[in-house]
């Protein structure tokens, strides 16, 4: 049930009554016809832009379509008055039965309720975290991780077919200076002195590592060539590395569908063929860059190189595919890997990428839409830095990964669940302050706290009335007297508890799981600011004492309220809490 779809639908059937009456032209556009929250409570429920929208193309006064329209609507018993505003915005009330039934409709749902249709199944792949194997995940890579694994969990709950991807960036030469570290750490644990060089990772994560490589393989590689360990190293070292992200991202409560090896598209011509398609488009040459803005440096030449012409789908200047010396650049595996996931036919491409990817962005979209021919979006999603603080005071967890963070030490010192909240309340290029000190306070300015305590009361209100011997169960609260639930508070909480299937639609079409997050806190409040006026005023207690029928009623409202708070935890990754300690 989509209460705002369903009075929309009452709207544009109203439309088309006017239409048939002769009062609106035939052949008009409604796509942007509304029904939604008016900024201003007092004025109503709902409010319809019907009039302003069709105004214009239908040769009329907008308001003289929305005083037609507000009696075609007035016939509906589910609205109780429809009130002209302004130069032609139709404000609506309705009958407390709607909002009566809402909690009806979450009960008989469950957790479904807002499950929506809005992705229609077409199938959508999230590539997100996708940090390179050199080391374990930061908390860097923790927003990006929570945010692309909520995004997916909100675009599969809006009916989108949802694969979450992870690429191993482990083609490139990053991987050759893991390999070195790895066997700088393998002498060592031969008890060998060994010094760190630039362009290694000197991180002591290695140390495990560089051990049980020399439990697997003895004294193999000691006094040998690089030549000779390398590349084994390289798988070696990758796979351990891989190993330890998947462990990181378990503790985070993220599970990948699929992990695409970016080694899987060098010597196996598929960078090449992809190449070849854009160049039998015309869109491959051989040019010179315009040279850098600002002050040249003073060994500037100007060279000649392979270019895809990605200025023709609107990025700033064409970019370059392939060095001098023959090799490719960091882009073309990249436009080959975008290319693998054209060709298995996705509808649409979402990638989340940290802050320092910003110039990547324009480049990635052309070459998506040029292998595509436009047919298949590309979203790309930056998400900004991450702060640390406690006591007020910026907050270094870790030295035992070099100079970052690591999302293992994070999670062990606050827990999965506060980590992903926290991660969600802010959006995802806005920077975010996460302050240890907050995040333990149980208060309202702990936002996870504060959603996880509103859960956590209903379900105490729910055991207190099962010890009272009230049927507590969903089937028996659907079937309540929900007429009962009749005060001004109590219809205020079902309205806020109906704009979740709305919520879900906005924050899937944006892109923008921070929008759940958002929504549950406000939700909280509402049931905390309730609960408060339950101490002065004893008929809007949940349990009322020799009056079990008003009782379930009213349990049946708590619980309604808690499981749109389960269901949009569930959402961001979110484990709801039954009691707080």
């Amino acid at each position: 049930m989509n209460l705002f779809a369903d009075i929309r639908s009452l709207v544009l059937t109203a439309l088309d009554a006017m239409v048939a009456a002769g009062d609106l032209p035939r052949g008009l556009i409604t796509d942007n016809v509304t029904a939604e929250p008016p900024r201003d409570a007092s004025h109503g429920d709902m409010a319809t832009n019907a009039a302003m929208v069709l105004a214009k193309p239908a040769g009329m006064k907008p308001r003289d379509i929305a005083e037609k329209l507000a009696v075609h609507l007035a016939d509906d018993p589910r609205i109780t008055s429809a009130e002209v505003a302004g130069p032609g915005f139709l404000n609506l009330r309705l009958a407390p039965a709607v909002w009566q039934g809402v909690a009806a409709s979450v009960l008989a749902s469950g957790t479904d309720y807002g499950r929506g249709t809005l992705g229609a199944g077409k199938s959508v792949n999230v590539e997100y975290v996708s940090a390179n194997p050199t080391g374990p995940l930061h908390v860097g890579h923790t927003r990006g991780a929570v945010f692309g694994d909520a995004l997916a969990s909100l675009l599969a709950f809006a009916g989108w077919d949802v694969t979450r991807e992870y690429v191993i960036n482990d083609g490139g030469n990053q991987i050759d200076a893991l390999a070195r570290s790895v066997f700088l750490r393998y002498q060592e644990a031969h008890g060998q002195k060994v010094a760190f060089p630039d362009g290694t990772y000197p991180g002591d994560y290695l140390v495990p590592v560089g051990q049980k490589l020399k439990d697997e393989v003895g004294d193999k590689y000691l006094d040998e060539a690089e030549d000779v360990w390398l590349i084994p190293i390289r798988n070696f070292a990758t796979d351990q590395m891989m190993e330890l992200i998947r462990e990181d991202l378990a503790l985070l409560g993220v599970k990948m569908d699929r992990f695409f090896s970016e080694k899987s598209l060098y010597n196996t011509g598929k960078i090449e063929a992809c190449l070849k398609k854009l160049d039998d488009m015309g869109l491959i040459y051989r040019g010179t860059l315009e040279p850098p803005k600002g002050k040249l440096p003073d060994d500037y030449e100007a060279r000649e190189q392979t270019l895809f012409k990605s200025t023709e789908f609107g990025d700033d200047q064409d970019r370059p595919i392939q060095k001098n010396d023959g090799t490719w650049t960091y882009f073309a595996p990249d436009i080959a890997y975008h290319n693998d996931k054209v060709e298995r036919g996705y509808d649409q491409l979402i990638n989340v990428f940290g802050a320092d990817h910003g110039g990547y962005v324009k480049r990635m979209k052309a070459a998506v839409y040029a292998l595509s021919g436009g047919s298949v979006p590309l979203d790309i999603k930056l998400t900004q830095l991450v702060k640390l603080f406690k006591n007020g005071e910026e907050f270094k967890m870790s030295k035992r990964a070099g100079n970052f963070v690591l999302l293992s030490d994070l999670i062990k010192e606050v827990g999965k669940d506060v980590t992903r909240f926290v991660m969600l309340t802010r959006k995802n290029d806005a920077p975010l302050d996460f302050d240890f000190n907050k995040v333990k306070e149980q208060s309202r300015e702990n936002p996870v706290f504060y959603v996880q305590y509103a859960h956590a009361r209903v379900a105490s209100v729910l055991r207190k009335a099962a010890e009272a011997g009230i049927d507590v169960s969903d089937a028996a609260l659907k079937t309540a007297d929900l007429g009962k639930l009749d005060h001004d508070a109590e219809l205020a909480l079902l309205r806020k508890v109906a704009e979740w299937p709305r919520l879900v639609e906005t924050a899937a079409r944006s892109n923008e799981p921070h929008r759940i997050a958002f929504y549950l806190y406000e939700l909280a409040g509402d049931l905390h600011g309730f609960w408060a006026l339950g101490n002065s005023e004893t008929g809007l207690r949940f349990i009322q004492e020799d009056d079990r029928a008003t009782s379930q009623a009213k349990i049946a409202l708590a619980r309604a309220v808690a499981i749109v708070i389960a269901s949009g935890l569930g959402i961001l990754g979110v484990t709801p809490s039954e009691e707080m300690r």
